[in-house]
């Protein structure tokens, strides 16, 4: 007997049938990897497929994170890794991102306690949450520092800040990734979605890490990470932003709000840091600009 499926069920039935196309090309496929030299860093970027449902790397993920549910799509073996000669660096990935959200407690419930009430009745996906954990995987990570412990970067507050019309300056990009490290769907109740991009440039290299969070009715937030570092000088500047608002007060056309980086200018600013990471004092060299 032949079954039609219709409206919201033939749209996941083929988000899911599309998900397993890509999971099966990308998995024979094997690991992309890139890597580009930026004076002394080293930059290398890996994409690989979606993390299967069963087999030892899932079950690493869920030991060590203890959530009780994973989100739809991630993509473990995603990276973004820039290292020194002299042994540190940086790294973006899923896993370090995933151990930041809270598995015991139901943060969207406390930050829109009066929408959430008039919501949840009609919500599936929240209803059907059986023990309290942040669904929503919101997480500030800020990415995962590499070396040993002696001769790591060393975090200290800032007031410097990136300059961002330097930025906007028309530069030769050298090199340029852009990595997802996982994303839900909510049961199609919004989005929840961590990225990473980088871009070298002769004189500099900038990194934004993203997670967008949509939950349709009640909230929008976004969690910045944004990394600088100068060719020449011994430290890299990094400022980290939390933005959100509620659904309904963001006075913008659709289009917008579904845009990670338009909705931006229509949150408010809850959070901030800025901070400097300095090198190791170890390393007695530092990091050169690339030859134009």
């Amino acid at each position: 007997m032949r079954m039609e499926l219709a409206g919201k069920d033939k749209e996941q039935f083929s988000r899911v049938y599309i998900k397993l196309i890509i999971m099966s090309v990308t998995a024979k496929a094997g690991p992309l990897k890139q890597e580009f030299q930026f004076g002394q860093w080293c930059v290398t970027s890996t994409k690989d497929h979606i993390l299967e449902s069963d087999g030892p790397e899932r079950q690493r993920f869920e030991t060590e994170l203890k959530l009780p549910q994973l989100p739809e799509m991630i993509f473990a073996n995603n990276k973004l890794r820039l290292v020194h000669t002299d042994g540190f660096g940086i790294e973006f990935n899923a896993l370090d991102a995933l151990r930041l959200v809270d598995a015991e407690h139901d943060l969207m419930k406390v930050a829109v306690a009066d929408a959430w009430r008039e919501a949840r009745a009609d919500c599936e996906h929240i209803n059907h949450i059986a023990k309290p954990y942040d669904w929503t995987y919101s997480s500030n990570y800020t990415g995962t520092l590499l070396g040993e412990e002696d001769s790591k970067l060393q975090v200290t507050e800032t007031t410097e800040r990136i300059d961002l019309e330097k930025l906007k300056v028309k530069e030769k990009i050298y090199f340029y990734e852009d990595l997802l490290l996982f994303e839900d769907e909510l049961s199609d109740n919004g989005s929840s979605m961590l990225s990473v991009k980088i871009r070298v440039m002769p004189s500099s290299f900038f990194i934004l890490q993203r997670f967008y969070l949509r939950v349709d009715n009640l909230l929008i937030r976004e969690n910045d990470t944004r990394i600088y570092h100068e060719g020449g000088k011994n430290y890299i500047l990094r400022e980290f932003t939390c933005k959100e608002k509620p659904f309904t007060e963001i006075k913008a056309p659709l289009h917008i709000i579904i845009d990670p980086a338009e909705v931006s200018n229509f949150l408010d600013l809850k959070e901030y840091r800025f901070e400097k990471l300095e090198f190791p004092k170890v390393s007695c060299t530092q990091a050169a600009e690339v030859p134009r």
